[in-house]
């Protein structure tokens, strides 16, 4: 993908970041054990406006990781079109998701944890901070939320 014109202002930026959330349906998910050891694996996600939901069994690696270590660092696929979203986890067993969002995460992508025959959780990212952009020359005005905030 080649990113044609001018760099876009940060106000589109956030406005395409947020079409992303809603649009796309898989985030590659970066989290650590506690003696630092990386694990990235791609999850199916859904949007509420506020924070996104995921589900992932509880056992493996990843699920250790964003249980304990309560943060993490998610990104889209494309390297031409970059989205790093950092955040802080929240977890919730299959009988705590509140309905809402485990409908939603049913709605989008056509599975439901809660009938698996094996154990799943749900994990809540609230985003901390965002970047977005695409090639160098949008690098300088890149940080679009900084300690939840949107800085546009």
């Amino acid at each position: 993908m080649t990113i044609m014109g001018g760099a876009r202002s940060p106000e589109r930026r956030k406005q395409d970041v947020l079409e992303r959330l809603e649009r796309e349906t898989d985030i590659w998910v970066a989290s650590a054990d506690g003696h630092g050891v990386p694990c990235l694996v791609a999850l199916w996600f859904v949007w509420d406006g506020e924070a996104l939901w995921m589900a992932t069994r509880p056992g493996n690696p990843t699920g250790r990781n964003l249980r304990t270590g309560r943060r993490t660092r998610l990104a889209f696929g494309d390297t031409r079109d970059v989205v790093l979203i950092d955040g802080e986890v929240e977890v919730y067993d299959i009988d705590e998701v509140p309905a809402a969002a485990a409908e939603a995460f049913r709605a989008k992508t056509g599975w439901d944890p809660r009938n698996d025959s094996a154990t799943y959780a749900y994990y809540r990212v609230r985003p901390c901070a965002v970047q977005a952009w695409h090639e160098q020359h949008e690098l300088p005005q890149r940080h679009l939320m900084r300690n939840g905030m949107w800085l546009v």
